[in-house]
């Protein structure tokens, strides 16, 4: 890894509007709210690693407020994300408007997330919410009604791309542009993994890529892709991806099948989450891992086909 511990995704995070990659409609809607200065509250959906949290500092950076961020999945419970909402918003602040930015909604409970509904109320005169979540249909009605609601899409390979090459610029780093090419694929559409990796392949300023690391990724998008054929394709396509590329680990697999369920799982989103999250966790204790990841992979074909 770089010597330079400072992590790039942090680094390189836009500060400005114009330096916010993709999402050219969401940005104009933006620009009018940074404009007038007000904020109503908003809701922003969309896979993970694709923008969500950036644009919703980027709001707050440029407007005269008072935020406060608090990420729901880190958090030890939920009477602690209430008590630390509820402390900020009753409190007299520096400015006339506070915002909460509550990353990862999706993680409240519905209980969780009444009680939200009432703080929003409650506190409605001088306090904003941008709420951000992986799975809209996951946030209870109430509270969709309250916000403005956007779809975060993730900007295109291209773009993603040119993005990590101005970061290896910066950087003063060589590559060769099959690596970064590989690193985008490996990692997309989750834009933060993508630059995560490629700073971890950084030895002694050269982006140098573990081939393995290629390889294991490389197979990852093919199983995405064989996932969109017929099952017979499907089912033999993916067999001989697991033979060939000799995957040992399987933990991404399961994390990348989550963020693209509703590309490849339309209309059985949660029977497709629920059949990863029941093989994502038996991967811990079963005696070999592929076969359990092949066991996942005939399921959802059942399903999805």
């Amino acid at each position: 890894m770089s010597k330079n511990h400072t992590l790039w995704v942090e680094k390189y995070r836009p500060q400005q509007l114009d330096n916010y990659v993709g999402n050219d409609m969401l940005k104009d809607k933006v620009k009018l709210y940074l404009d007038s200065g007000d904020l109503p509250h908003l809701l922003l959906y969309g896979k993970a690693g694709t923008g969500k949290t950036t644009l919703a500092k980027l709001l707050v950076g440029n407007i005269d407020c008072d935020y406060i961020y608090i990420n729901a999945s880190d958090e030890t419970g939920v009477e602690n994300v209430r008590t630390r909402m509820k402390n900020f918003a009753a409190t007299m602040g520096f400015q006339d408007m506070k915002v909460i930015i509550l990353d990862e909604c999706d993680y409240l409970s519905p209980n969780a997330q009444a009680a939200l509904r009432n703080m929003m109320e409650t506190f409605s005169k001088h306090c904003r919410f941008i709420l951000t979540c992986n799975f809209v249909e996951k946030i209870i009605s109430p509270i969709q009604s309250r916000c403005q609601t956007f779809q975060v899409i993730p900007p295109d390979r291209k773009q993603v791309a040119q993005q990590l090459v101005y970061i290896l610029s910066e950087e003063n780093v060589k590559y060769e542009v099959k690596d970064v090419a590989d690193i985008v694929n490996s990692g997309y559409p989750d834009i933060r993994r993508v630059i995560n990796a490629a700073q971890r392949q950084v030895v002694d300023g050269e982006l140098k890529m573990d081939k393995t690391s290629v390889i294991q990724n490389d197979y990852k998008i093919k199983v995405l892709e064989l996932l969109k054929e017929d099952k017979k394709t499907a089912f033999n396509g993916i067999r001989k991806l697991l033979l060939d590329s000799k995957v040992t680990q399987f933990e991404d697999l399961y994390r990348l099948l989550y963020d693209n369920v509703d590309d490849f799982g339309k209309g059985h989103v949660a029977e497709v989450i629920l059949i990863v999250a029941k093989y994502q966790e038996s991967d811990a204790v079963v005696v070999d891992k592929e076969i359990n990841a092949m066991a996942m992979l005939i399921e959802l074909l059942g399903v999805i086909k």
